[in-house]
Parts: structure tokens; sequence; C-alpha cells
């Protein structure tokens, strides 16, 4: 195994431990379970939630993985090498109730064994209904992590979350966004802890947040006509990770396990020829706001 990746994979398995358990604190129901898998390029652990208080479907994955780097990913990635190793976590949750938003967490790490090495990761906020005071308090928590690191990541990672969570076909950003960064490359080995234990906080910080909406919002009173917004928006999500999403197209390339990339697919979704929502109405305001370059943080 490439030595920096097995370093990095025993922390982010740990750190997954972690935060299912405060996931199942809060819901204060359901637990994960633990499904591990293993294939020839590697092993992993698939923790899914179901039929909780709050959250209806969740899945929290980590993989470590190592093989041989093909011609398509060569393509997908933009380097040339013999080998390659990755490890990560990721996790999306879907709640029962429509007021609570989507949300996705994603940390990882490549290494290729001609010494290239990089960082990814981000976390987005993608609500069935925009709140906009909830939005604004989201993206100054994630600025807040930012700022201690560098105060040029929130405006960058914030404009390339933007950009990639886009469902392009739709004209339409997948939610309020957050932040999302690929391919950083640490110069040495000062700037590699920096990176590294930048995306330990946020990972850290993704149930606390999630947390928080729970308690807020878990009660929130809601209808049949909601349950369908709710539908109709999840297919939006079903859309963008089958079409957009390049850890789904990473994943089915390099023959990674099927369930454990598709657990991010909601329990229901609904799909309704060119729907249209009443004119001023909550489903009208929040297409409203699914556009780039919104300041959340000064709403």
């Amino acid at each position: 195994m490439l030595q920096h990746t097995e370093k990095i994979a025993s922390i982010y398995q740990k750190l997954q431990q972690e935060m299912c358990r405060q996931l199942e604190q809060c819901d204060g129901k359901a637990k994960f379970a633990q499904i591990p898998w293993a294939k020839d390029i590697g092993s992993g652990l698939t923790c899914v939630m179901r039929h909780g208080n709050v959250i209806e479907k969740a899945g929290l994955n980590f993989s470590h993985v190592e093989a041989d780097f093909t011609d398509k990913m060569e393509c997908l990635l933009g380097h040339k090498a013999n080998r390659y190793s990755a490890t990560g976590i990721s996790s999306i949750i879907h709640p029962f109730n429509p007021f609570m938003p989507i949300i996705h967490m994603n940390v990882r790490f490549f290494e290729l064994n001609n010494g290239v090495r990089w960082f990814g990761g981000g976390i987005d906020l993608t609500p069935h209904y925009v709140d906009t005071a909830e939005a604004a308090w989201f993206h100054q928590t994630l600025q807040n992590i930012c700022d201690k690191y560098d105060t040029n990541y929130y405006p960058q990672y914030k404009d390339w979350a933007d950009d990639y969570f886009y469902i392009k076909h739709r004209n339409e950003t997948r939610g309020v966004g957050g932040i999302f960064f690929d391919h950083i490359e640490p110069d040495g080995e000062e700037a590699f802890q920096k990176i590294l234990e930048f995306t330990v906080e946020l990972a850290k910080a993704y149930p606390q947040i999630y947390c928080a909406i729970m308690d807020k919002k878990r009660d929130t009173p809601f209808d049949e006509s909601n349950k369908q917004w709710q539908c109709l928006r999840r297919s939006r999500y079903v859309e963008y990770n089958l079409i957009y999403d390049r850890g789904t197209r990473f994943g089915l390339e390099s023959n990674g396990n099927t369930e454990s990339i598709l657990v991010s697919m909601p329990p229901i979704a609904q799909w309704e020829y060119d729907f249209k929502p009443k004119e001023n109405s909550p489903e009208q305001n929040t297409l409203e706001w699914l556009k780039k370059g919104i300041d959340w943080v000064k709403q």
C-alpha cells in the first residue's frame, strides 16, 4: 500500500465511527447498520441508517482502495501513473421532514505511484424549502472553519461549490451550496499536515451541523403537498448524482462497491412532467434561490 494513504485511512476510519455515534444520538432511534465489503481493489465499511425518528435514510461510507491506474481514470483525473491508492469518507442524509434539508459531506485523499498526491472534499446543503437564515448560518459555519486555515479558502471553495453542484440541464444549483475543493496538492509536509487537519475538522463539523438543524426542525409540521415537493426535489438530487457527480463516476469506473456508491440515492423520489409550482408559493420561492453567486453570509 502507498504509505500516505494507509496513514490517512486509519484516521478517516476512526472518524467515520465517531460521526455515526453522534448522528445516532441526535436521531434518538435508529442505528447505523455496519456492512463491511472487500473487493480486489481494497475494502471499506458502508454504514446505513434507515427509519429513524428524523433521518429517513443516511449513508456514511469509508473506503480504502489501491489498484492499477487505467486510461479512463487518466482521462477523468488528468494524471499519468501506473498505480493509485485512495481513501475517504462520504455521507448523505435524507430526512423525513420536507422542511429539513439534505446534507452531503465528503473528504478524500488520492496518491499516485508517481509521487503526486492530493486532497478533495466539501460539504453542501440541499434544502427542499430554502430557509435563508439557515443557509446564512451554514455558510458562516463553513467560513469560520476555512478561515482558521486560510482566509482564501472560503471564497474560493464556495465559488467552486456553486460551479460543481450545478444541474446544467435544469439551469439551477442543487441547493444552497457550501464548499467544494479537489486536487489540492500540498507542497511539502507542513502544507500536507495543514490540509489533512482541515479535512478532519470538516468531517467533525458535519454531524454537529446536522444535529443543530435536527434539534431546531425535527418537529416542524408538514402536509402531503410538502411531501410531494420533497419527492420532486429529491429527483433533482438523483439526476445530479448519476449525471455529474465525480465520486459516483470514479467509483463505478474503478470497479468500486456499487451498493455503497449508490447508497446516496433517496429512498423515494418522484418525477412529474413539467411541474410548475404556484406563483408566490414557498415552492416557487425556493426555485428562485437556486442560483450561483449568492453571498449567503450577508443574507
